[in-house]
């Protein structure tokens, strides 16, 4: 737009008075409705409104029969109506005056029928044109649809541009929907759009107008009702959410502008009741190009840290201090209010929660600053003061509390195995050889001329008469039987006058077992409380220190700990803590046995009846064991007489099972 024609346009100019500092409005000069006249063609009958120049209107059609155009600061002075009677199927045009405030006129068109209009705007006229050939129309019940006419007042014929914004009939009814923001400045579109601008210097106020932004644009067809459509993009807010604006879109260009006048402009914008806080003042200086008009409004509000609250169907802007500060009283009011009734006094008799439990429960949640609660253990009597509201609600908790739990019976199964596997073979010799007189082969020398060969691993030492007790006894050369043998075969050689004697005995071993032992602790207990069960002995320690005798006592037992949760998919959560533990006599020291433990502690979520493994523990070993004599038992196909071969074999296995089952009343 170009600097001659923005001066064609008339403003709201805004002059501040150098002598007594007052503010005068002067209004802005209204268009003048010149002429209503209809035009017939082969294909199109339409009725033409026409202004001295481009005004702002809208159209909404309340029933089949009925189109309603309100033109905006018009008059109407001389305006004509010629419209023929025979033009189908218009049946009567006429001028009403508009209800809103200012100056403005609506014109009423009536159907003979239900037809649906083509509404469009060129320069400063405004066609409903008709379809000859329609045959009926669409459902009448469409929204107020309002769009700009724009023109520069240019004598250039441009190509209308479309705007089309579906809005609420009631502005109103849209704020209302908003949630309400800490800036609490995002308003939904309401009406005419328009653009608002202003200019002026750094020493003096500048001025605010409404005006049209582009050269030329047309009015679409009545719409039927829909859901506001936003024409924006969303903004986003201090918290990282977006704000939604459905506003038409508006051009601001203000310099210096005093606050509280920007405000009325957008309260002419937006077609809404505002009233501005006497503390709301300030400057605007902002330049806003193309901007949906409560956006516009948001950032204005934002920047100046002001907010708004609506009472009615009236729109209050203030400070956000101002409003907070009232927010408060008004809650301090309303505290004041509910605490200021009769307090009464309720008792209730529990009968499957404790009240000793409940009775800090209900305090933090449910009474008010004047309630109180006591209690009476014998009879399990909660008793509450308080207001007659606040009793209500506590009563309802504890109906909801106060009621039976299922209960839950936990299964556990232990169940440990071994398997156990040893052989061993081994062998013994003994020999005894003498050289001496009485058996005439000593040997020719002086020395050694007698001597004795015998085996040394036993006990006795030194050369034994070999025909004592009536046989031959040798002394044990290699000593490698097999260990706690089960089986074993002698062979004893020796010559005739006793010279040389040769013992030889082979034991032999091979064990295996299995062994299961299984145990089922079981117990039953209320959603949500522990429950313990255990079996199993207690060993005695004695302590000494300072000559005094300190017993205590050891647990050895199988314990089954466990709380059981109900959830609503009727399954179960099982905090689990499960000891086996047993005394080990075999391996006693200073008659204390050891104790062999298996424990597991665990949360599980199980079904309803269902088993599962909650440990297990494996173990295994094997052990291979070799006995020699050196040397000898390298000898080929003979060395086996030489040496001594163990093995053993031994696996534990432990599994935990549990299985809960829920028992209802």
């Amino acid at each position: 737009m170009t600097r001659a024609s923005r001066a064609r346009i008339p403003l709201i100019a805004i002059v501040c008075a150098a002598s007594g500092g007052v503010i005068m409005l002067a209004s802005r000069i209204p268009a003048r409705l010149t002429d209503i006249s209809s035009v017939v063609d082969a294909t199109t009958v339409a009725v033409v409104i026409e202004a001295s120049e481009p005004v702002a209107y809208a159209t909404s059609q309340p029933d089949p029969l009925t189109i309603l155009v309100d033109v905006r600061n018009v008059r109407t002075d001389g305006a004509a109506v010629r419209v023929g009677r025979t033009v189908v199927p218009v049946a009567r045009v006429q001028i009403e005056p508009l209800s809103t405030a200012g100056e403005g006129a609506r014109v009423r068109v009536q159907l003979m029928r239900s037809v649906t209009p083509r509404i469009r705007s060129v320069r400063n006229t405004i066609r409903i044109e008709f379809d000859r050939t329609a045959q009926g129309a669409t459902d009448a019940g469409a929204d107020l649809v309002a769009t700009l006419l724009p023109t520069s007042g240019s004598s250039v014929d441009a190509a209308p541009a479309e705007r089309v914004s579906v809005i609420s009939l009631d502005p109103m009814a849209a704020l209302k929907q908003m949630e309400p923001a800490t800036a609490r400045g995002s308003m939904p579109s309401t009406g005419v759009p328009a653009t608002s601008s202003g200019a002026g210097s750094s020493s003096a106020p500048s001025s605010g107008h409404l005006y049209s932004s582009s050269s030329a644009a047309a009015l679409p067809q009545v719409l039927p009702q829909q859901p506001p459509q936003p024409v924006s993009t969303p903004a986003p807010t201090a918290t990282g959410q977006a704000k939604q604006f459905s506003g038409h879109p508006v051009s601001l260009d203000f310099q210096n502008a005093d606050l509280r006048s920007v405000l009325r402009t957008f309260a002419e914008i937006s077609g809404l009741n505002i009233v501005i806080d006497p503390a709301a003042q300030g400057s605007v200086d902002v330049t806003l190009r193309d901007v949906p008009w409560d956006q516009a409004l948001d950032i204005i509000l934002r920047a100046n840290k002001l907010g708004y609250t609506i009472d009615g169907t009236v729109v209050r802007i203030a400070p956000l201090t101002v409003l907070a500060e009232e927010e408060a009283q008004r809650r301090k009011l309303a505290e004041e209010q509910a605490l200021s009734g009769d307090l009464r006094v309720l008792t209730r008799t529990l009968s499957y929660a404790k009240a000793e439990a409940l009775a800090q429960l209900v305090t933090r949640t449910t009474l008010s600053q004047r309630g109180q609660v006591q209690v009476d253990p014998r009879t399990n009597t909660i008793i509450m003061t308080d207001l007659a509201e606040r009793l209500a609600t506590a009563s309802a908790l504890l109906d909801t509390l106060d009621r039976p739990e299922p209960q839950v019976e936990v299964e556990a199964r232990i169940v440990q195995t071994s398997r156990e596997f040893a052989r061993s073979i081994g062998v013994q010799w003994g020999v005894n050889g003498r050289v001496s007189q009485e058996l005439g082969n000593t040997t020719p020398l002086a020395f050694p001329n007698r001597g004795t060969l015998t085996g040394r691993t036993g006990a006795n030492q030194g050369p034994q008469d070999p025909r004592a007790g009536g046989f031959e006894t040798t002394g044990t050369a290699v000593n490698l039987p097999a260990t706690s043998a089960t089986s074993a075969i002698g062979l004893a050689l020796g010559a005739v006058n006793g010279a040389f004697n040769l013992d030889v005995a082979l034991s032999a071993l091979e064990r295996a077992g299995k062994g299961r032992v299984l145990s089922t602790p079981r117990l039953s207990t209320q959603n949500n409380v522990e429950a313990e069960v255990t079996q199993g002995i207690q060993i005695p320690i004695q302590t000494i220190a300072n000559n005094t005798v300190t017993v205590t006592f050891k647990d050895a037992a199988l314990t089954l700990k466990v709380v059981p949760q109900i959830t609503s998919a009727n399954t179960v959560i099982l905090r689990i803590q499960l000891e086996n533990a047993s005394p080990d006599f075999s391996r006693q020291v200073n008659g204390i046995p050891p104790i062999d433990t298996q424990r597991a502690s665990t949360q599980v979520l199980v079904n309803d009846g269902a088993t599962t493994v909650i440990g297990g523990i494996f173990v295994s070993r094997e052990q291979s064991v070799n006995d020699r004599t050196p040397g000898l038992h390298r000898i080929p196909l003979l060395g086996w007489l030489f040496k001594r071969d163990s093995v053993t074999d031994e696996s534990r296995e432990l599994l935990i099972f549990i299985t809960p089952r829920i028992i209802r009343g």
